[in-house]
């Protein structure tokens, strides 16, 4: 399974502005196929009818749902805390939370790296310091998977900092999960990352 690329959502219900599945299909009707699943405070059985909600979303555009978190819960794509554990057996796609050099370094089966955070972020204020694209840029040169960036992208100019940094993918969350029109706000940043031609990447 390939990792994640272009615009990726993040889900947070708290901060999302209709019902949770509504703002996803949304967001998958104006172009992501990439969601990470969070929630990680509901009960295993609640969290397991939502992830299967979103696959129902997802699957028809060919998109895929990756979970936080070592259970799967039924699918085959798991996102991994920079400190958690690997979960057994191993899925299909790992990806992991990574902030610095040293993060980096401990990769081992993972597939991607989600950096953060690369600019000042409202999800979590004081998180950082931020990288900005010449730090994502960096990491980005000694990280030996490929990286989404995250944290604090909610414009198109944004979008095209972290791709022409090297990401090969864009991560939100309350660019989307807060937006008014969720699937204008996706087309919009998806434009952005699919604007910028593979010679400005490094």
């Amino acid at each position: 399974m390939t990792g994640p690329s272009g615009l990726v959502v993040l889900t947070d219900r708290r901060a999302a502005r209709r019902p949770l599945v509504e703002v996803v299909a949304d967001a998958v009707a104006g172009g992501v196929r990439w969601v990470v699943l969070r929630e990680r405070d509901l009960p295993r059985a609640e969290r397991a009818a939502l992830a299967d909600a979103l696959r129902r979303v997802l699957t028809p555009v060919g998109g895929t749902l990756v979970v936080a978190g070592p259970d799967p819960l039924g699918g085959s794509a798991v996102h991994l805390s920079a400190a958690g554990p690997y979960p057994p057996p191993q899925p299909g796609l790992i990806g992991r939370s990574c902030h610095d050099k040293a993060e980096l370094g401990r990769l081992t089966v993972e597939d991607y790296a989600l950096v953060s955070p690369v600019y000042p972020t409202r999800t979590k204020p004081g998180y950082g310091p931020p990288l900005l694209p010449a730090g994502l840029a960096a990491l980005i040169g000694i990280c030996p998977v490929p990286v989404v960036a995250l944290g604090g992208i909610e414009t198109a100019g944004q979008v095209r900092d972290c791709v022409a940094a090297g990401a090969a993918g864009v991560a939100v969350l309350g660019a989307i999960m807060r937006a008014e029109d969720p699937r204008a706000t996706a087309a919009t940043l998806q434009g952005a990352f699919d604007t910028v031609g593979s010679g400005e990447r490094r």
